[in-house]
């Protein structure tokens, strides 16, 4: 199955494709960047901000297809998502995601665990999307306050290593 969006890769570097909300965030982590990779790569973003992901692959990677899940019990949202671009050097490690067919918006996320010059290891999303159901446009408001609070949680996923 495809993503909805034609813009794909446009999180991994550049700027973010105009016409659509965009999210950047980069924190500082205290934990290595082997242990930060590790646990990004095992879905540690999603589970720490409360989702949860339904997928055959036991960690991340190319093509591999994924949904998140938000709420509770017969309330859950799942929304479908595909990995399709990853990096992994040894300075960092990272991957982005589409929506597909039957998610909530259109667009792409990133996460990428990296090290910089002095040996810090950083965290950073990047994202555009924008809704893809006429009831997510209808709630404009609260659906950009949903965005930040998991983008916050996603954050706060990694800090906490």
């Amino acid at each position: 199955m495809s993503v909805t969006y034609p813009e794909v890769g446009a999180t991994r570097e550049g700027p973010l494709p105009a016409g659509y909300q965009h999210v950047t965030r980069r924190v500082r982590l205290t934990a290595g960047f082997a242990e930060a990779a590790e646990a990004l790569a095992h879905w540690r973003p999603q589970h720490g901000a409360g989702l949860q992901v339904r997928t055959d692959a036991e960690r991340v990677g190319l093509g591999v297809e994924f949904a998140s899940g938000i709420g509770v019990g017969r309330l859950r949202l799942w929304v479908p998502c595909k990995i399709v671009w990853i990096v992994d050097r040894p300075s960092a490690f990272g991957f982005g995601f589409g929506t597909m067919p039957g998610h909530v918006e259109m667009g792409e996320e990133a996460f990428v665990v990296s090290v910089d010059e002095v040996g810090d290891v950083w965290f950073d999303i990047r994202a555009f999307s924008r809704p893809a159901k006429w009831w997510v446009r209808l709630g404009g408001p609260a659906a950009k306050l949903v965005q930040a609070r998991v983008t916050d949680r996603y954050a706060a996923a990694m800090r906490s290593l």
